[in-house]
């Protein structure tokens, strides 16, 4: 009796002396996994065997921070069943091949539906797959390209198997054969002088649609492999292209992308990657001087998409507080004091009961106020960092999937802050005069002129004359932000200010 005593006694001591132990971080993704943990440790064991140090952390950092990556995919399936066609383009020689043999499917099955889905890394991530990465990055590491790498900077610049939300696709191989030909021909010349070989033969195979080719198929991104089968694809596609291609070859890569232009319409995604000191090197592969020394226009943000998870408002903030966007990831860093002058922004905030903790800058862009940034309420105040100089940020509130303004607009100038409260006590008369590639005035057509006070509230509508080039509004708030709109608007106005002297402001 005794013995068995001892015996049972003992069995849980010696189960736990036989069980695996891991950093805190990478157990508490192995928990999430479900049914794919034994890939995951599977892939671990391979490394704790392989006797490197450096590789055991270099799984452990891929594993850790696992499990905010998911795809974004979709697969074909009959319309009138529901049941998923057997159809994968990548197992075709080429596109068109591939092209064919769909329409061979549609010929039988008769009318079929993509179907979205998404998937995540923990729950079907294979062990081979995290094995042959990291064995591969840690070859190109290395390399006279990233050689001087730190082992943080190799983690998230080097040995990261995704970008974004693409489909997961084993690409580092094939990219490698592909792009070889870069190490021969920048051979004992410098990082940057790379970028110039890759544009050169980006623009001898790949298309830039300039997101006006809509996907028939619900698929945000394209995989790495596609990219190479389709030929062709939007900004988006290119960033994530090019961070493929100098990882192959062990270029440090990122994608960074600037959420909204804060003086125009539009958003902007383009790379970097690290000289031999280590320091970045922006370029866009798609423009004709490639590398980016810099803007033309001032950014909202720039953001630099990281591997690693990070101590951003989604870590701290339900998602359903947050308005869609990078800011409901946790994988991102600001660097926007990198690429453009940058201050710390404080603002006054409307004084309201039941206010949410968190509030948004947005700047203007499309015709509506877009989120771009956060910062935590303090009494009636926020402060926003490293807001860019040159732009105008009003502060909002979401709530119930709306932005409500929680402050008056303020123009943060380069030299000066301007809060952009109208007086509409105080008032004036302004000329507003027509300029080239802004603003030109056609006869008979009529212009709306607003000015913001919570929202575009309309001033007044004059009709331009021929010969005009100025129209006079009378009754207008000093110290306001102001719109004039024309009948024939195509969405592409910017607000504006007028100083006590006349000058037009545009913003």
């Amino acid at each position: 009796m005794k013995i068995l005593l001892l015996l049972l006694f003992s069995l849980p001591t010696l189960l736990f002396s036989q069980t695996a132990s891991y950093p805190w971080q990478v157990e508490a993704v192995l928990k999430k996994s479900g049914t794919n943990r034994p890939e995951l440790e599977s892939a671990i064991t391979y490394f704790k065997k392989s006797k490197d140090p450096l590789k055991l952390k270099a799984i452990y950092f891929l594993i850790s921070n696992m499990d905010i990556h998911y795809s974004k995919d979709y697969y074909w399936a009959d319309s009138a069943t529901g049941k998923r066609i057997d159809y994968n383009e990548l197992n075709y020689l080429d596109l068109a091949t591939a092209v064919e043999a769909f329409d061979r499917i549609k010929v039988t099955v008769g009318k079929v539906k993509p179907v979205p889905y998404k998937y995540y890394d923990i729950d079907s991530i294979k062990a081979s797959f995290l094995i042959d990465n990291i064995d591969r990055a840690f070859a190109l590491w290395k390399l006279p390209p990233s050689k001087n790498l730190t082992f943080d900077e190799f983690c998230e610049y080097l040995l990261p198997y995704r970008v974004s939300t693409e489909p997961l696709q084993n690409w580092r191989k094939e990219y490698h054969e592909k792009f070889k030909w870069l190490a021969d021909s920048n051979k004992g010349k410098r990082t940057e002088d790379a970028l110039s070989y890759i544009a050169a033969d980006f623009k001898t195979w790949f298309v830039n649609t300039w997101d006006t080719e809509v996907r028939k198929e619900p698929l945000p991104r394209l995989g790495p492999l596609q990219l190479l089968s389709r030929r062709k694809g939007n900004c988006d596609d290119i960033g994530d292209l090019e961070v493929y291609t100098l990882r192959s070859q062990g270029y440090p890569a990122v994608l960074e992308h600037i959420p909204y232009w804060a003086t125009t319409s539009g958003r902007h995604y383009f790379n970097s990657t690290f000289d031999e000191d280590r320091k970045a090197i922006p370029f866009d592969i798609s423009t004709p001087k490639v590398k980016i020394n810099n803007f033309s226009r001032e950014p909202s943000k720039v953001i630099r998409i990281t591997y690693a998870k990070q101590n951003v408002l989604a870590a701290h903030v339900p998602e359903k507080f947050i308005p869609s966007g990078f800011m409901r990831t946790l994988n991102y860093k600001d660097v926007t004091s990198d690429y453009w002058k940058t201050a710390d922004l404080s603002l006054h905030l409307f004084n309201s009961t039941g206010k949410p903790p968190v509030v948004f800058s947005c700047v203007f862009n499309t015709m509506k106020w877009q989120p771009t940034w956060w910062g935590r309420v303090q009494a009636d105040s926020v402060v926003f960092t490293n807001m860019c100089k040159g732009a105008v940020f009003l502060p909002m509130y979401y709530s119930n999937d709306r932005l409500i303004p929680a402050g008056y607009p303020v123009a943060a100038g380069y030299n000066h802050t301007l809060v952009l409260k109208p007086d509409t006590i105080n008032r004036r008369s302004v000329n507003i005069k027509q300029q080239d590639k802004y603003l030109i005035f056609r006869p008979d057509k009529h212009y709306k002129l607003y000015f913001w006070d919570n929202n575009w509230k309309l001033l007044a509508r004059q009709k331009a004359i021929e010969g005009s080039t100025e129209l006079v509004f009378e009754n207008v708030p000093k110290n306001a932000l102001m719109m004039l709109i024309p009948e024939y608007s195509q969405g592409k106005e910017r607000p504006f200010t007028i100083t006590d002297e006349g000058e037009r402001l545009w913003w």
